[in-house]
């Protein structure tokens, strides 16, 4: 078994992150930045300097929406979504659970309705996340706010070949 650099550079497949100069350009573009323990400039920096354990326990690597904005803006093409789905991946085969619990249960919850519907169906989601932390009535406020403004709708639109959706689960899923 190689470094924690040379283990995610491995999976990345693209540009290495000893690419990567730390010019910042990807933290001051995200998005999640604000709300993440560590930038995405961090996050690299943590890789190279083989942090692994801290990083695995960290909240951003669960917060990074894979929005690419990062990614546009890296003058090397670092593709730090890419290595922040590697480390989730490894922190679940680690079976380290993050400070913040409802970050996974976001995501289970968001992907589950991706497998059953093939998109993300939003009141079916918030629902499920709802269940899964006990938190009810914690964004009642904003949740309806959203559905004024049309940002949240209560159908969603459903993939025609959900078979398709299934198969690619299936195949990802481990065995």
């Amino acid at each position: 078994m190689g470094s924690f650099l040379e283990d995610v550079n491995k999976q990345i497949n693209g540009v290495d992150l000893q690419n990567c100069y730390h010019c910042q350009k990807c933290s001051s573009g995200c998005p999640m930045a604000a709300a993440m323990d560590f930038k995405p400039n961090e996050i690299i920096r943590m890789v190279q300097m083989g942090q692994r354990d801290l990083l695995l326990r960290s909240s951003a690597i669960w917060l990074c929406a894979s929005c690419e904005t990062c990614v546009t803006r890296c003058p090397n093409a670092v593709d730090i979504p890419r290595m922040i789905d590697i480390l989730r991946v490894m922190s679940l085969d680690a079976g380290v659970v993050p400070h913040d619990r409802e970050v996974i249960q976001f995501h289970e919850s968001f992907l589950g309705t991706v497998k059953r519907g093939g998109r993300v169906n939003e009141p079916i989601m918030i629902a499920t996340y709802k269940l899964k932390t006990g938190t009810y009535l914690k964004d009642v406020g904003v949740g309806f706010k959203m559905f004024l403004k049309g940002k949240l709708s209560l159908f969603s639109p459903r993939t025609k070949n959900r078979k398709a959706i299934r198969r690619i689960f299936s195949s990802t899923a481990k065995s």
